[in-house]
């Protein structure tokens, strides 16, 4: 509700809660407060809500029109005195940063706006208290489409049902530029979704650098979960993880995770882990794809232990043998103290249970359907088509998917020419509208393909997925 609607049935701002709009907001969840509220509106606001405070969103106009604190780049003014005088709030148009081209650039700058509101009230995080957890770290935009390493579709996109648990990375600010730095990457290939996590700079040759990325609180069972993680790194530049666990009576320890467990345990900070334990490369979903390499380790866990830490690990790859006059990690001390340039990037993360993996419903066990299917003249060598594809099990097993990929492949009647298959995007439920699709007029068919991906990553195989063939109308 918002509180211009007044007893009487008049709109009139009241720019707070008070006895002219509380008998509405009694009978409603919430109440959304104008943005040109004063600075003594909210507390008073507060004492009127009683036990219900938080359900006063007071408003906050992020172009700044007669909004307290100006909005804009002060936006986290008004946030200040709204978390000191424990009430909600609704931000009105952070949109500012794109609409008005603040500098340098979009994603710069929509990371400065951001990380004043974080460090304002910080960040609220709902991750997975039991395994399995998965993060591509996708934003839920970018200007490509990845999957499994490959890339889909070359064309910029937005959808933030696809957003995916968001690493802890902090803005560092305009002015300051350490020599490392972790950040969402959009520009470089990802794994999977938009983006990647991308480590670089310069490292010293004997040093490690690590920074968390997830503050989780995952219970552990007794036996071994599967570790899978996906990497993309320049030659002389190594990457791991961390895994933190803490223990029923507080006792903490840390697992290193790496394929090249020497390289690392020869720094002079390797005494930072309790143990390491080495990965393993995976031979790819797609051969074809030579700049991701896939990774597996296994982890013996324990019911005592809390999983409360997900860390990435960055080092120097070491080359050269032990010597008396060597630092730890086997290169002279002038060597060790010079810094050399690290770039690597982290595509995704997943931890499962080994007894727990996905199982996914042959296609037999899904009924599709297409709707509402319109053709229309494009030219005079094509169509174009419209339809809802809807997919459902024809078993009592309910489908629990984290989304679902869809594709279309266009079959010609030239049984030799190679299939062109089109990522045509991702959904959450059990349909997807396509629009104005292009069909040439030498396509004879169309195969729809439903893509299922479960909640620890994996991906059903499109050969055994459900499909939708359609045929041309003439």
């Amino acid at each position: 509700m918002y509180d211009a609607i007044t007893v009487g049935g008049d709109l009139d701002w009241q720019d707070k809660l008070n006895e002219h709009n509380k008998p509405f907001f009694d009978l409603c969840d919430g109440l959304f407060v104008n943005y040109t509220w004063k600075e003594k509106y909210p507390r008073d606001s507060a004492a009127t809500a009683g036990d219900r405070k938080y359900d006063v969103y007071m408003g906050i106009d992020v172009f700044g029109r007669n909004t307290f604190g100006g909005g804009q780049w002060n936006t986290n003014v008004a946030l200040d005195l709204l978390k000191k005088d424990d009430v909600s709030t609704a931000i009105f148009a952070p949109g500012w940063i794109y609409e008005t081209k603040q500098q340098p650039d979009f994603q710069t700058a929509q990371n400065r706006w951001w990380g004043l509101v974080e460090k304002s009230w910080d960040v609220l995080r709902s991750y997975p208290k039991r395994l399995p957890f998965y993060s591509d770290f996708d934003q839920g935009h970018g200007y490509q489409v990845s999957s499994e390493g490959l890339q889909v579709s070359g064309d910029p996109w937005n959808n933030i049902s696809c957003q995916s648990f968001q690493p802890m990375l902090k803005y560092t600010g305009d002015e300051v530029q350490p020599p490392v730095r972790t950040s969402i990457n959009f520009k470089d290939e990802p794994y999977n979704g938009g983006d990647c996590v991308t480590v670089q700079g310069s490292l010293k040759q004997n040093a490690i650098f690590s920074e968390q990325l997830f503050n989780v609180g995952l219970s552990m069972e007794d036996g071994y979960v599967h570790l899978f993680y996906s990497v993309n790194a320049e030659a002389n530049s190594d990457l791991g993880l961390s895994l933190d666990f803490s223990s029923r009576n507080k006792e903490n320890t840390s697992i290193l995770i790496a394929e090249d467990i020497a390289t690392f345990s020869r720094k002079k900070q390797h005494r930072l882990y309790s143990s390491y334990v080495q990965s393993d490369k995976v031979e790819p979903h797609a051969p074809d794809n030579q700049n991701w390499v896939i990774y597996r380790a296994t982890v013996q866990s324990s019911a005592s232990y809390t999983l409360i830490g997900i860390n990435i690990v960055c080092t120097l790859k070491t080359s050269g043998k032990m010597n008396s006059e060597a630092d730890e990690d086997g290169s002279s001390e002038e060597d060790a103290n010079r810094s050399w340039p690290y770039h690597a990037s982290l595509g995704h993360i997943s931890i499962r249970n080994m007894d727990k993996n996905t199982q996914f419903p042959s296609a037999e066990s899904w009924v599709t359907e297409g709707k509402y299917i319109s053709w229309s003249n494009n030219s005079n060598t094509s169509k174009l088509l419209s339809l809802k594809i809807s997919w459902k099990l024809n078993t009592s097993h309910q489908a629990s998917f984290m989304k679902y990929n869809i594709y279309v492949e266009k079959l010609i009647a030239d049984s030799n020419a190679k299939v062109s298959r089109s990522f045509l995007g991702v959904a959450t439920v059990e349909a997807f509208y396509v629009s104005d699709l292009q069909v040439p007029d030498e396509v004879t068919s169309l195969k729809f393909i439903i893509q299922a991906c479960g909640c620890d990553g994996s991906r059903q195989g499109l050969k055994e997925c459900p499909k939708l063939f359609l045929v041309p109308v003439e």
